[in-house]
Formats: structure tokens, C-alpha cells, sequence
């Protein structure tokens, strides 16, 4: 029953969030996000406040303590048991969470601090969220800036009005780790309007942040609950004298650096006790950035995309402070030369489609990131791996900050140096870390089962797209020696291809093929081993986007490749597995849309002559998968590469090979979607007689002129213009030159 409640609760939640208007009574684009979508399930969004890049994410929490509360909320609960500061937009590993406030009127139940919530009446929209907390009868309004959280509570009960600030408090693993994740905290009272402090914890990384908490009315503290065995930061129930209907308004800063840095933040940044001015402010730079593309479609096709880019738009974290200062992975202060800097780089999911997409949408944050990217590599030795609060996790594989880099140089990007990004490149190339053994990879040209335990197939296969990045941009910056020596380890992937199975296994040192070979068994490498990481051998078999013509000649042919490719999408074999493979989801036989490593395989009928069966494959993954509810994403959101797919897919193409500055044709699903570029210049793509039945590309056009092949270049795009896909209800050949 409760199942049933949460997810006919996802419709109420659609039209709770869709009450905003524009000032010109025209439709507001804030109308079609929807933070809800990928509450539930494995989706692991927030609903909270935030503005886009923030260092804030002020959201409600309904767990903390488990998998399946990454993001510190889960629709399918029926409580609350706070509101915290910061939380990660659908990642598959818990942090953050800090500086927990529960307000609630008299005592609570059994000593537990959480309460029922309204659900049909919750409300959230970009930079706000309402709820009414109806164990004490409290609505609690929440907005955001770049660096602060602004709620006001409104205590509508006679009962006693209190609030519990819980610093101990944080998203992690399990229960043993919220006694243990903090390992410092210091707390002071300057008076009885605010506190401030620091702590360091660690969870995911191991991090260090200072806070402020002002409130527009005096409190007491009532009591302070005894520290249970490894606790050591306070949790405290505050006070305050309140008649019924009356609120209390809070704010709290957080910075990596210092006190200072938080003060700076609540002065600079909502120095007044206005709320709704501070939301106005946040929510029109939500306005300004989704108003730069605007959509034509269905109410739900809408809100699907927009979600979609506000998902996008939610990260990188601009870490830094007002003054540019930033804790580093060192833990050494840095000060940023532009005054930002950004961390929580997902780099394995978001190479893929979101850093193309910050490419065309917003340009102007491109260089910051690149040179956030470089500046941590001067100090780490090597380029992210994957980064939160610029601490290393060294989650995932690879080293995916070089396709991101070596993509922002190929297409022109200025404001940061080209040496100084390719010597990054190479180092971390060439360098041994924890996430690489390039002596082993250089002595084998793959990495063998038996030297490399776990994923030796997965980090062959991406460590070979990386090599090839790194190729492509030494031969663009005359580097010819570097060229050829990454060009001959961008072929590694060949190495594991066998040709019996005709797919990627794994090889010993010895060059024997891993045997006994299951081709279905799901990997994982941190609770069941094996060679490939976060999946199987038939959706990695496909990872090779720098040279799809080399795969199709290992595979036999154009004929044999699609007849293979076409099982990927028919065989539902799943091998029972014995670790956690729950990010591997969203199949279509063993096509897991649920995980990064197949977004780029449905394009791939292209160059087989077999478009259709892309065209055909898009509107179901569309309809299966990207639904405006709670549980409508079929995984993690991933920082926003899931999200990045579908607004790519909507718009009809996608980077199969992130740094090639050219987009796979597929099929767009989307009436019509135009993209602001300047003030005087616009990207327009026009679907004609789109329809359910009519999913084909007939013929496309480019400003007037038909598209012979089935690619179109970056250029294009950025040049302006106006690509005009012709629908109908017939496969048609055409193909990829």
C-alpha cells in the first residue's frame, strides 16, 4: 500500500510543482521541473533548493544510513528527519549531508526526531521546496544561494517551538559510520542568535567544512542529548518563544576554508531576512539558464526535458569562496584566478554526454572547469578521477578527465594553457596512481586478469579511449612521437576481443582467456570482482567509441556486427550474481540504459547501414525509462549524464565519440527545440510530422541543404541554423559516411 501511495503521489507532485507563472502571464519554463523525478528507486535525486553549480543543496533528509539514501531522500518513506545543507544529485555513493535541522513543537515520540510529512501538498520547484510537517503541524519553506540555505519554519502549534541541530549528523554508508564519520567538531555560541564551527568528517572522502547558522530570533538551548559511543559533534534541542502561526527564519553558510568564508557568504549573499526576495533572486538564475533552449512537445515531454537540463545544470560545485579561496586535495588553501573553482567531477558518467553538452550550452563555464581540472593535477599529479569537494574518491575507472579536456581544446576553447593541459594528460598517461599500472599495461598492452584482480576488461577498454583522447591531441599540437606512442595503446582494446565469442574477455598474463567464461555474470568491483565493472561482457564488448570501424573488422563485418548487436538487445539471460550489481539497470535484453557504459550502443546500428533500428530503439528507451514520477529513471542520475542522454536524444544525435566534434544521427523526439547561442544566434532542431507511428527518419536537411551521412559536426551546431529532420512511418536506409 504505501508503494501504491508513493507512486500515485508522484501525479500530485507533477501538479504541485507546476503552480509557477511568469510575471507576463506567459508560460514560466520553472513550470516543467520537476525535482521529484528520480526520487525513488535507484534514481537518487534531491528535491531540495539549490541554484545551478551551487555549493548549497538544502533538501529534506528521510534516511541516511544506506544505499538506496545517496542523495539523503527517498519518496517511498513517510517521514522527515531534517533538513540538511548539501547533498550529491544521483550518485551511487553516499556523503555530504551536513548541518542537520529538525524543527518540531514539544516533545517527540520514543526520543526519535523525525515526522509524518504531507506528501500530497509538497511542493518544489528550482531554488524551493515547501513541506508541512504534520506531527507538529510546521510548514518549512526552503530556498538557496550559491553558499547559503535559507528556511523559514512556521511553528503552528501552542506546543513548545524547537528545533534539533544535529552535527553529527551526516549521509553514509550505515549506522556504525554516523557514530563514527566525524572526526572533529568544534562548535561556538557567539550569541544567542548564532553558531558557528567546524568539523572534519569522513565518508566517501575525508573533508573539512565551516559553518554559520544565524535565526531572526533568539534561542535557548533546552538540552543537549548525550553523545553516543564514537560521537563527536553536539546535537542540541534549541528553543524559542513563539506564539501559534509564528516562524522562525534560518540561514546557514558553508565554506572549505574558513568561518570567514561562510560570514562573507550570508552577508554578500542574503544579508536581509527576506525570503522570498532570496528565492525571486535564485530562482530567475534558474529562468535566465533553461529559458536559453526553449521546446515544443507535450506537457510530459516538458517536463522530462527540462528536469533533464535542470538535472544537468545541478553540477560541477563551484567550491570556492566569495574571495576565490578553496580547500584543495591537499588540504592546503588555494585561491581560484577566476574566482571559481569546481569539484564533484563524475567523470566516468559525464564525459560521455554532459561535458559535450556544457560545450554547447553554456560555454562560458567551460575554461573554469577545465582549469579546476588542471589546477588539481598540479597538485595531485594526475587529472580527477572522480572528485567531491576536490578529495579524490577514486570511484569508477579510467582517468576521464582527458576526454574532457582534449574535447574542450579540439573544439577551440580558450582561457586555459595547452601545454600545461596536454603535460597533465601525459603525466597522468604515463604516471602510475592507485587507479593505474601503466608498467603492466605498456609490458602486456592490456591489463591481465591475474596481475589486475578486478576489472581488467573495463580498464583495458577505457584506458584505450583515453590513450587515443591523448593521441588526438598531441597530433593536433605536433607531438608526433606521443602521437604514435598513444595510438599504439589506443588499440589495446583488441587484445581482449575473442573472436569465438566474438566478445571482450578477460586474459591472463599469459595470454590465456579467462576460463570458465560467463559472458552474462554482472561484475562489481567492490563486492563481487570480476573484469568488468558495473557489468558484463556483452554490454562492454561495445566500448570501443574511438574506432567502431576496427570492432566491426574483429567482428566479421557489417553483417556480423549488427546480427551481434542485435542480441545484445534480444538475449534477457541474466547469470545469477553474487554482489551488488544494483546500478546496472534499465535493460533491453542485456542493453543496460540503467549504467553509462551502453548510452552510446544504440547509436551504433549507424554504422552497420541500419539506422532504423536505432530510430527504432530511442522512443523506447524514451518511453521506458524517462518518465516525469518519482521512480521514472531506470538508475542513478549520475550527476547528470542520464540526463545529458535524453537531452541530446530528444534533440535527434549524440557523441559517440566525445571528442570527434561530430554527432551520431539518430531520432529526434521532440517536435521542435531551439537553443539560444547569442543574443543573435540560434540552433533550431525541427522534427516534421513527428509521431508515435511515424519514428523514422526520412530525410534531414541542415540550413536547406539534405545531410548526406548520418553525422553532423559541432560546427554546425555553434555556427547557428536550422536542422529539419522529415519523419515517417517506413524504415529508410541511409548511410553513415
Amino acid at each position: 500500500m504505501r508503494n501504491l501511495l508513493w507512486i500515485l503521489s508522484g501525479v500530485l507532485l507533477v501538479t504541485a510543482c507546476n503552480n509557477i507563472s511568469s510575471s507576463d502571464g506567459n508560460e514560466d519554463v520553472l513550470s516543467f521541473v520537476n525535482p521529484f523525478i528520480g526520487n525513488a528507486d535507484n534514481g537518487h535525486t534531491f528535491p531540495g533548493a539549490c541554484v545551478p553549480f551551487g555549493f548549497i543543496q538544502a533538501s529534506p533528509e528521510t534516511g541516511n544510513d544506506e544505499w538506496k539514501y545517496c542523495s539523503g531522500f527517498n519518496i517511498a518513506d513517510d517521514s522527515i528527519m531534517g533538513f540538511a545543507q548539501n547533498h550529491l544529485n544521483g550518485t551511487g555513493c553516499p556523503d555530504l549531508g551536513d548541518v542537520l535541522i529538525f524543527p518540531f513543537s514539544g516533545d517527540v515520540k520514543n526520543g526519535i526526531y523525525k515526522s509524518a510529512y504531507d506528501k500530497a501538498t509538497q511542493t518544489a520547484s528550482p531554488a524551493y521546496y515547501k513541506v508541512k510537517l504534520t506531527d507538529s503541524d510546521i510548514d518549512v519553506e526552503v530556498t538557496a544561494t550559491q553558499r547559503t540555505a535559507y528556511y523559514v519554519c512556521t511553528y503552528n502549534s501552542d506546543a513548545p517551538a524547537r528545533m534539533l541541530l544535529d552535527m553529527q549528523s551526516g549521509v553514509v554508508y550505515n549506522q556504525d559510520h554516523l557514530k563514527t564519520h566525524v572526526l572533529y567538531a568544534d562548535m561556538n555560541m557567539p550569541d544567542n542568535w548564532t553558531i558557528t564551527g567546524h568539523q572534519e568528517v569522513k565518508n566517501w572522502v575525508r573533508r573539512h567544512f565551516f559553518y554559520v547558522v544565524k535565526f531572526d530570533k533568539p534561542y535557548t538551548v533546552k538540552e543537549v542529548l548525550p553523545a553516543r559511543e564514537g560521537e563527536k559533534a553536539k546535537r542540541m534541542i534549541l528553543e524559542f518563544d513563539l506564539e501559534p502561526g509564528e516562524s522562525v527564519q534560518i540561514k546557514v553558510a558553508l565554506s572549505t576554508v574558513g568561518i570567514e568564508g561562510a560570514q562573507s557568504a550570508l552577508l554578500t549573499e542574503s544579508p536581509d531576512w527576506d525570503f522570498e526576495a532570496v528565492k525571486k533572486e535564485s530562482q530567475d538564475l534558474w529562468r535566465e539558464l533553461l529559458s536559453k533552449v526553449s521546446v515544443s512537445g507535450t506537457k510530459e515531454q516538458k517536463t522530462n526535458f527540462y528536469t533533464s537540463l535542470y538535472h544537468l545544470y545541478i553540477q560541477p560545485n563551484d567550491i570556492a569562496d566569495i574571495d576565490g579561496k578553496y580547500r584543495g586535495v591537499n588540504d592546503s588553501v588555494f585561491v581560484s584566478k577566476s574566482g571559481t573553482y569546481y569539484s564533484t567531477f563524475s567523470l566516468w558518467d559525464t564525459y560521455r554526454a554532459a561535458h559535450p553538452l556544457y560545450t554547447i550550452l553554456i560555454p562560458k563555464r567551460v575554461p573554469g572547469m577545465i582549469n579546476s581540472l588542471l589546477d588539481y593535477q598540479k597538485v595531485q599529479g594526475h587529472l580527477p578521477v572522480w572528485t567531491l569537494w576536490d578529495k579524490e574518491t577514486y570511484c569508477m575507472i579510467a582517468n576521464h578527465a582527458v576526454p574532457v579536456v582534449v574535447d574542450a581544446y579540439l573544439k577551440g576553447f580558450k582561457g586555459f594553457s595547452p601545454e600545461d593541459a596536454y603535460n597533465a594528460i601525459k603525466a597522468s598517461l604515463t604516471v602510475s596512481h592507485k587507479k593505474s599500472d601503466w608498467e603492466t599495461y605498456d609490458k602486456y598492452g592490456y591489463y591481465p586478469f591475474d596481475i589486475i584482480t578486478v576489472e581488467s576488461v573495463s580498464r583495458t577498454l577505457e584506458s584505450a579511449y583515453d590513450d587515443y583522447c591523448a593521441a588526438q591531441m598531441a597530433k593536433a599540437m605536433g607531438k608526433d612521437k606521443d602521437y604514435e606512442f598513444f595510438m599504439k595503446r589506443a588499440s589495446a582494446y583488441k587484445s581482449l576481443f575473442d573472436p569465438g565469442t566474438k566478445l571482450m574477455r578477460g586474459k591472463d598474463s599469459k595470454g590465456k582467456w579467462r576460463s570458465p567464461f560467463n559472458p552474462f555474470l554482472l561484475s562489481h568491483a567492490a563486492s563481487c570482482g570480476g573484469d568488468y565493472t558495473e557489468g558484463n561482457a556483452w554490454q562492454y564488448t561495445w566500448h570501443v567509441q574511438h574506432d567502431v570501424a576496427g570492432l566491426i573488422d574483429l567482428m566479421g563485418g557489417k553483417e556480423s556486427f549488427a546480427m551481434k548487436l542485435d542480441s545484445l538487445f534480444m538475449l534477457d539471460t541474466i547469470a545469477e550474481n553474487t554482489g551488488f550489481v544494483s546500478d546496472v539497470s534499465g535493460f533491453i535484453g542485456q542493453y543496460a540504459h540503467g549504467n553509462e557504459p551502453s548510452h552510446h550502443v544504440v547509436y551504433l546500428y549507424n554504422y552497420v547501414d541500419q539506422p532504423w533500428k536505432t530510430q527504432e530503439l530511442i522512443p523506447e528507451i524514451f518511453e521506458r525509462f524517462y518518465k516525469p514520477k518519482p521512480d521514472g529513471l531506470c538508475g542513478n542520475d549520475d550527476c547528470g549524464q542520464m540526463s545529458a542522454w535524453y537531452i541530446f536524444s530528444s534533440m535527434g544525435f549524440y557523441p559517440v565519440d566525445p571528442i570527434s566534434g561530430e554527432y551520431v544521427l539518430g531520432a529526434p523526439q521532440m517536435d521542435k527545440i531551439s537553443i539560444q547561442l547569442t543574443e543573435d544566434r540560434a540552433f533550431v532542431v525541427e522534427a516534421k510530422n513527428l509521431s508515435r507511428k511515424n519514428k523514422y527518419v526520412k530525410s534531414v536537411e541542415l540550413n536547406g541543404k539534405p545531410v548526406r551521412g548520418l553525422t553532423i559536426k559541432h560546427e554546425d551546431i555553434m555556427s547557428g541554423g536550422h536542422l529539419v529532420f522529415t519523419m515517417t512511418d517506413e524504415p529508410v536506409k541511409r548511410v553513415l559516411k
